[in-house]
Order: structure tokens, then sequence, then C-alpha cells
């Protein structure tokens, strides 16, 4: 079983930024690929950055140039730096990571960017 635990989420105000974290623990074996997705109320959850065994990472169209994804494959935790955050921005933050074919998620986090 393996467990993902995100933290670092807050409620900020327009401009702030934030880091996410978040450990994965359990029985691991061989990482693949590690990411952030996120759900605002009533929307689907969507991909917000993904970063791969090799350091390749692809972002949402939306948080370009203002979020960045990194990764510690040796300690199984994967970050989200987040900068100049919008309100749009709000939502669950969740973390996944895929392992041998199996999909796991984290519990989520929530942000929230308001004034």
């Amino acid at each position: 079983q393996v467990h993902l635990v995100e933290s670092g989420g807050a409620v900020v105000p327009p401009g702030a930024s934030l880091t996410l974290s978040c450990p994965a623990s359990g029985f691991i074996f061989r990482i693949n690929v590690m990411g952030w997705y996120r759900q605002a109320p009533v929307n689907e959850r969507d991909l917000v950055a993904i970063i791969s065994p090799d350091g390749g990472t692809n972002y949402a169209d939306s948080v370009n140039d203002r979020f960045t994804i990194s990764r510690d494959s040796a300690k199984n935790t994967v970050w989200l730096q987040m900068n100049n955050l919008k309100p749009e921005d709000t939502a669950v933050y969740y973390c996944h990571l895929v392992s041998r074919g199996i999909a796991y998620w984290g519990q989520g986090t929530q942000v929230t960017v308001s004034s």
C-alpha cells in the first residue's frame, strides 16, 4: 500500500506564494510519474503539473510560468511551488503518482486565494 499526504494548503491573498509538499510512504517500487491535480467546486479534477523520473515536466496552460513542480526520487517526495496566486487557483490540490502501473492519490489540501 502506498500513502500520499499533502501539506501546505492555506488561505492567501492574490499575488501570494505557497509551496505544497507530498511525501509518499509505504511499499513503493519504481515510481513513474508524480504530479499535482486540482479540483474546484462543481469542476472536474484537472491536471496542474506532472514530472517524470528524468525530470521532464508538463504544466497546465493556466499555471505555466507561475507554478514549478519538483521531485526528490530518493525521498519519494514531490513539491509544487506556486507563485502569483490568483482567485481562480482556488481548489483542493491532490498529489498523484504512478507506481508499477497503479495510480495513487492523496487526500488533498485546500488552497484558497481570496482578498
